[in-house]
């Protein structure tokens, strides 16, 4: 949603301006006001590691010999451009500068463009003497640290076509009554700073305005009806504010938009039919906001329409059976609202569709079967809806699905073996009501990369077969009845650089143990950042070798009948974050080392057999997570008692 890299490249191309002069006996000499003021400029910068400014120099011609600076015919500045995307010999090269931007910028008098965009520290506020440069046709200032506020000179700058102030830290109030002066105004980005204002009715005067990019700030207020007269406008994103109220009904007058974003905001009301006027919009995201009442059937009349994205709201009602008109759409976003009903048959038109997400609402009844025509669908999530499925239908098997989710659909049963024959990289079955074992044909599932079987009634061991799922990274089976050892799980193949671990949860299982200290070891394991066994039989002591997986993060082994010592070598992870270890048979001491971990923001290892004084630790840890270890003293508990 980001219009900064148009911004770029058109700067880019601006670069070559000087490269491209015309002979320069035919022009005047650097006018000397002109020099004086870029030279004022070079003198607030403190650091400027690439050298933008290297050929700046009092002693040459600012309209021939200095990089980013072009001149008309009679040696007046037009364009400076030293932006911090630097295009060098076909590379584009990423650099900075430091300091803050000179009131005599503002003697620029011939100045059309002015470009310090990217420079990612250029500091302090926008001078008011910016006000001055009235022959202004484009200012980039965006991608900096520039604080205070939008200048009210600004209103001066009556030529002023392109704006753009974007990701700094400019706060106060948006003066909307100068912004409604600059009517020459084609692009306006204000987006990540600390502005706050309600959008005025006098936006409608910008009738030229082709973008409009306001996200990330503090807007409130509702969105005013006289927006509706930006005929021109193509990009509307004012996403992530607390814009209130509902979206106007002349909102139909934006014909012209390709992408509506109002995403985080808390908008209210319904969807209005006036939105099929929107007949360009190809993007049009308005989730996490408050919208209820029903789809309207006018919305299957966006003829344009690619990706609609309307995710948690408090959305009601059925799906209309128009949006099957909708042939363009690839993605479809509608999770976590309220609708119900089934899913229309009119959806099997949707053949442009690759991502269809319904999880989280009350849709029910039979699956339409003619939803198998949906050939370039690539995800499926229907989870969280009571679709009393029982099994997973036969004709999914005639999809071309990469990731496929059905949690908490009433599933019943075996996994159905078709799955082995498909090309499945994310499966989520969870919380349904699966039965029987892992079959060994799981093994024939090889691009998968997330497997969540959790929540479900599986048993038995886990096949031999497991370890060809070379590209599992995410696997999520807690709350089973699976059993046996672990090794087959941990020491899976991989297929680099992909199938190493990111997360296992085995816990509420009846896995045995000990856990093999060499298959910890296993390329599988070696980038996992989070282990969660608690609730098994795994018995044993605690692996040394678990100190070796550096990128851990979070370690669960609660209530295992786990004995021995807490293993010293535990504080080589050095990003533990979490460390539970509860209700085990543990002995010993606690390693210093290990609760002194920098990382280390929660420790548990209560109702064990410890001894001793627990070591001074930085951490801030409650007296429950020491209890129910008679021999432990010292704080957070009682010193030289036992609890």
């Amino acid at each position: 949603m980001e219009i900064s890299f148009h911004n770029n490249m058109f700067s880019l191309l601006l670069l070559l301006l000087p490269s491209l002069s015309f002979s320069p006996s035919a022009w005047a000499a650097c006018n000397a006001v002109d020099k004086e003021a870029l030279l004022g400029f070079k003198r607030t910068i403190t650091a400027d590691p690439s050298r933008l400014l290297q050929s700046w120099i009092s002693s040459t011609d600012c309209c021939t010999s200095w990089k980013g600076v072009a001149c008309n015919s009679v040696g007046r500045v037009v364009n400076v451009t030293r932006s911090g995307l630097v295009s060098d010999d076909d590379d584009l090269l990423d650099t900075f500068m430091n300091g803050t931007l000179s009131p005599s910028l503002g003697n620029l008098s011939y100045l059309q463009l002015l470009d310090l965009s990217n420079l990612k520290n250029l500091n302090g506020p926008i001078p008011l003497e910016f006000g001055k440069l009235r022959r202004l046709t484009h200012l980039f200032l965006n991608s900096n640290q520039l604080t205070g506020s939008i200048p009210a000179t600004f209103k001066h700058l009556s030529r002023l076509e392109r704006l753009f102030l974007n990701n700094n830290h400019i706060s106060g109030i948006i003066p909307f009554s100068v912004i409604g002066s600059l009517t020459a105004l084609t692009e306006l980005g204000l987006s990540e700073n600390q502005l706050r204002a309600s959008i005025p009715a006098t936006i409608g005067k910008l009738v030229l305005l082709t973008k409009l990019d306001l996200h990330a700030n503090n807007l409130s207020g509702s969105l005013p009806t006289t927006i509706g007269k930006l005929k021109s406008l193509k990009y509307l994103d004012l996403s992530q504010n607390t814009i209130k109220g509902s979206i106007p009904k002349s909102i139909r007058g934006l014909s012209a938009l390709e992408l509506l974003d109002l995403n985080q905001n808390q908008i209210t009301g319904s969807i209005p039919s006036s939105i099929s006027g929107l007949i360009s919009l190809q993007f049009c995201r308005i989730s996490e906001n408050k919208l209820t009442g029903s789809l309207p059937p006018s919305i299957g009349y966006l003829p344009s329409i690619q990706r609609l994205i309307l995710e948690n709201n408090k959305l009601t009602g059925k799906l209309p059976a128009t949006m099957g008109h909708l042939v363009t759409l690839t993605e479809l976003f509608l999770s976590n609202n309220r609708i119900t009903s089934k899913i229309p048959s009119s959806f099997s038109n949707l053949q442009s569709l690759q991502t269809l997400d319904l999880s989280r609402n009350h849709l029910s009844g039979e699956l339409p079967t003619e939803l198998a025509k949906l050939q370039n669908l690539q995800t499926l999530d229907l989870s969280f809806n009571p679709l009393g499925l029982v099994s997973i239908p036969k004709w999914f098997a005639k999809l071309k699905l990469f990731r496929l989710m059905l949690a908490k659909t009433g599933i019943r049963g075996s996994l159905p073996r078709w799955l082995s024959s498909t090309s499945i990289s994310t499966l989520d079955l969870s919380a349904n009501a699966l039965t029987g074992k892992l079959p060994p044909w799981i093994g024939n599932m090889t691009s998968l990369s997330l497997l969540n079987l959790s929540n479900n009634g599986l048993h038995s061991s886990i096949p031999a077969e497991f370890k060809n799922l070379r590209r599992l990274m995410d696997l999520d089976l807690h709350s089973n009845k699976f059993s046996g050892n672990l090794d087959t799980i941990f020491s899976k193949g991989t297929d680099d650089p992909i199938g190493h671990y990111n997360s296992i949860d085995l816990s509420d299982n009846m896995f045995a143990g000990p856990i093999n200290d060499s298959v910890l070891q296993s390329s599988a394991m070696d980038s996992i950042t989070s282990l969660v066994l608690s609730y098994n039989l795994l018995k044993g002591s605690i692996p040394k070798s678990i100190g070796k997986l550096t990128e851990l993060r979070i370690l669960k082994v609660v209530s295992n009948g786990l004995s021995g010592k807490i293993p010293v070598e535990l504080g080589d992870a050095m990003g533990l974050t979490t460390i539970l270890l509860s209700r085990n048979n543990l002995m010993g001491s606690i390693p210093g080392k290990v609760i002194n971990l920098n990382e280390l923001k929660e420790f548990d290892v209560s109702h064990n057999q410890l001894r001793g004084e627990i070591p001074p630790h930085k951490a801030i840890i409650p007296v429950s997570s020491f209890i129910g270890n008679p021999g432990l003293c010292g704080a957070p508990l009682p010193p030289f008692e036992r609890s």
